[in-house]
């Protein structure tokens, strides 16, 4: 029982990184539905959400109106309870169709979505962060998408600097371009699960009010469009860049938060584990789902190799202690300037940090009742 233990659990693992993202190649290969594209000139409102950023708003302001779309676009600033000067930065702006909502309580990127979405009447709507500076012609890009009725919502493209993507930074790109990889097949196919927060469209029509608690509403407004029915697709042409992180602590704060808010998800919106509610179970399972349980997996393999290792062949002692080894150059590798520069020790530090990551979401879901305000 216990080998049975141990190659489930190390199955399970296989397929969650490696066996799912090649069978879903496999499958856009020969299943793919191109969303039909097509210029559109209808009215958009950009809604940017921001909390003390006065250091970055108004560039943030003036790369949105640099945009080249030929419709025309409005921008709306969310003040979330900001107490430097974004909201007299933003007010600058007023003779420009920029438009203040100017939130006296920091309450959080939800609930501040949610009094938006309900003031703005244009057709479609474009949500994204004060950070990412867009390509001109992202705005157009994510729109031509919604020549194609079945389109519900429309993710840009998150890419990184590249003079920022150095040492610690290249694990997080290197990250960024497997889960984007995953996501353009998961769009090929139907849709993807999740969209980059820093660039995204949705119809209108299509948004219901989230919970104001909300963490991670670039997976729930998307999957909402899913179960009305509607596909959501994958932009590569609508570009959002940023800087990578250089710091490991920087990163794994975002990092906590965002695996809290996919355990906050299953509570927010247990009908996306129902097969007969949610056509997209079967990725949302393998997507999401699954790396929730990964650590789980990696436990309940190293304990039953060693309780077999005390007692079994010589086999079973080689595989404990290949498994050792791995921890051990998760641990220290990144600790050693020789061995951080081979890329199987970045590998394999970024997959034990991850699932690190995985439990301290958990306590973070479970203890955090203010993860989803600004901090």
């Amino acid at each position: 029982m216990l080998a049975e233990v141990f190659a489930l659990s190390t199955a399970g693992i296989a397929f969650t990184y490696a066996g799912y993202p090649l069978l879903l190649a496999f499958a856009a290969r020969h299943r793919e539905r191109p969303a039909h594209r097509g210029p559109t000139s209808a009215p958009v409102t950009i809604v940017i959400v921001a909390y003390n950023e006065a250091e970055r708003i108004g560039a943030k302001i003036e790369n949105c109106l640099a945009q080249d779309y030929p419709g025309k676009l409005r921008i709306v600033v969310a003040s979330d309870g900001s107490d430097d000067a974004t909201p007299d930065i933003v007010r600058r702006y007023a003779d420009r169709s920029v438009h203040l909502f100017p939130f006296p309580e920091r309450r959080g990127k939800a609930a501040c979505l949610n009094d938006v979405l309900a003031a703005c009447m244009d057709e479609f709507i474009v949500f994204c962060d004060v950070r990412q500076r867009l390509e001109p012609q992202a705005v157009a890009s994510l729109l031509a998408n919604f020549a194609d009725p079945e389109v519900g919502a429309v993710s840009g493209e998150l890419a990184f600097e590249s003079d920022s993507v150095t040492g610690f930074g290249e694990g997080v790109d290197a990250y960024w371009r497997y889960e984007k990889w995953i996501r353009r097949n998961e769009a090929r196919i139907d849709s993807v699960i999740g969209v980059s927060g820093a660039l995204y469209a949705l119809r209108r029509p299509l948004w219901q009010p989230i919970p104001p608690q909300t963490i991670l509403d670039d997976v729930l407004v998307p999957m909402n469009v899913v179960l009305q029915g509607r596909r959501v697709v994958f932009e590569p042409q609508a570009v959002a860049w940023d800087r990578a992180s250089t710091q490991a602590a920087q990163e794994k704060r975002r990092k906590v938060r965002t695996l809290a808010g996919n355990f906050q998800l299953l509570t927010l919106r247990p009908s996306l584990l129902l097969p007969w509610r949610n056509r997209l179970f079967v990725p949302f399972f393998c997507h999401k789902v699954l790396r929730l349980v990964v650590p789980l997996l990696m436990v309940a393999a190293f304990v039953s190799n060693l309780l077999i290792a005390r007692h079994h062949d010589r086999l079973w002692t080689l595989l404990l202690l290949a498994q050792v080894a791995a921890y051990a150059l998760a641990l220290y590798g990144p600790r050693s300037t020789a061995l951080q520069r081979r890329k199987p020790v970045r590998l394999l530090a970024s997959f034990f940090q991850l699932n690190l990551c995985v439990v301290h979401g958990f306590v973070e879901f479970l203890t955090n009742r203010n993860a989803h305000r600004w901090r």
